[in-house]
């Protein structure tokens, strides 16, 4: 989506008027803000624009950290994909699940004595990011990545809906 298209959006919830007045702009400045930067002069450059220019000449990755703090966030850098074809589905599922399970051993640990010191909410954050990171890494090679691949291999369970329910231990 473009930044245009969000703020065309956000001024359906909000007055332009009064992004207007608070910012100290003009309506119609605003308004050119939520419209395509054309040859013909429509739209303008607006905020969105900027602060990623901004970011692009600066690399300074604080400007977005603090931007998604500012509004209740935090700021995670997704990883360059490295997908390949024949990407492992299944290995790179489990190491999802064995990475969450440090995340959780990580905490257990922290929490054994009833408090979390700020030297251990840093480490919890650390592996939490990283987390973060390895699952935004596994959908991109999931939406780059040939989908059949798991349909065609011999050794892929198939369906299973149609046979008895399995017993659980409880």
């Amino acid at each position: 989506m473009e930044s245009y298209e969000i703020l065309r959006n956000a001024f359906k919830e909000t007055s332009p008027k009064v992004v207007a007045s608070e910012l100290g702009v003009s309506l119609s400045l605003v308004y050119k803000w939520s419209q395509d930067q054309s040859d013909t002069g429509s739209g303008s450059r607006n905020p969105i624009d900027r602060v990623v220019n901004i970011y692009e000449l600066t690399q300074h990755q604080g400007i977005i950290e603090h931007l998604a703090e500012r509004c209740g966030g935090y700021f995670v850098r997704n990883p360059e994909s490295h997908c390949q074809k024949g990407f492992q589905y299944l290995p790179a599922t489990n190491a999802i699940v064995g990475q969450f399970s440090n995340l959780l051993t990580r905490i257990s640990t922290a929490a054994l004595d009833n408090s979390i010191t700020s030297d251990e909410a840093e480490e919890i954050r650390q592996v939490w990011d990283q987390l973060k990171g390895y699952a935004e890494g596994f959908v991109r090679c999931c939406e780059e990545g040939d989908f059949e691949i798991m349909h065609e291999r011999p050794d892929t369970p198939q369906n299973t809906a149609l046979e008895e329910p399995k017993q659980t231990l409880y």
